[in-house]
């Protein structure tokens, strides 16, 4: 199919919207018709090629959107359905076994590597392969995605442009204080920076707070 997307072509070049090839979802991938997504540093790294994908390629990895489409093999989504996305993992080596997807011993190759899990890429321009990035390529009007890296957002009332950035600045802050620092209720943290992360991290501590109070008036 036809879509347009932001492409980015060469080392530091601006993204330029451009009408590409999308194919369609294979075995355990959707189709997303995107609603929303975040802008990370990491895609401005790629752009400029501190981050060894291949250009030229269409980034994007804190997207969220619609399923219009879902390839052989995927019961958990269907058509119609909203949902969010992350990073792509292998879902077969021993990080990924114990649920730590985050350190996928397959992770550069395929976030950075410009290919799905399957070593390919859905997206071309002109009959030239365009790499993808982190498994989903947002900045687009569509997205092919691996299902698994995919969560459904059950509730309609919620924004799709909140989900979206929960993809990967969210949850990189927010994950940093719940499973590396782990403060304990009571204690005090710092948080140095600004941008989404920052707010992240410093967001998650007042949560931590918010469940000790209710904990406390509970018992």
């Amino acid at each position: 199919m036809k879509i347009k997307a932001a492409v980015t072509h060469a080392n530091a070049e601006p993204f330029q919207i451009e009408t590409v090839d999308l194919e369609e979802p294979k075995a355990g991938e959707i189709l997303v018709k995107i609603a929303a997504c975040g802008i990370c540093h990491t895609d401005e790294a790629t752009q400029h090629e501190q981050v060894p994908t291949p250009l030229p390629a269409v980034l994007g990895h804190e997207g969220a959107g619609i399923v219009e489409k879902v390839g052989e093999g995927v019961t958990e989504f269907k058509k119609g359905d909203r949902v969010g996305f992350s990073f792509a993992f292998c879902g077969h080596c021993d990080n990924c076994h114990t649920a730590h997807v985050a350190s996928c011993e397959h992770f550069n190759d395929i976030n950075f590597g410009g290919v799905l899990r399957d070593g390919t890429s859905r997206l071309s321009q002109n009959g030239e392969t365009l790499s993808m990035f982190f498994g989903q390529s947002a900045f687009a009007e569509y997205a092919v995605v691996d299902a698994d890296c995919a969560i459904k957002v059950e509730d309609d009332s919620i924004d799709l442009g909140i989900v979206a950035p929960l993809g990967c600045g969210i949850q990189t802050g927010a994950g940093t204080v719940l499973n590396f620092l782990k403060p304990e209720f009571g204690s005090s943290i710092v948080v140095f920076g600004c941008g989404a992360v920052y707010f992240a991290a410093g967001l998650k501590p007042h949560s931590l707070r918010a469940g000790g109070r209710a904990s406390g008036q509970a018992l």
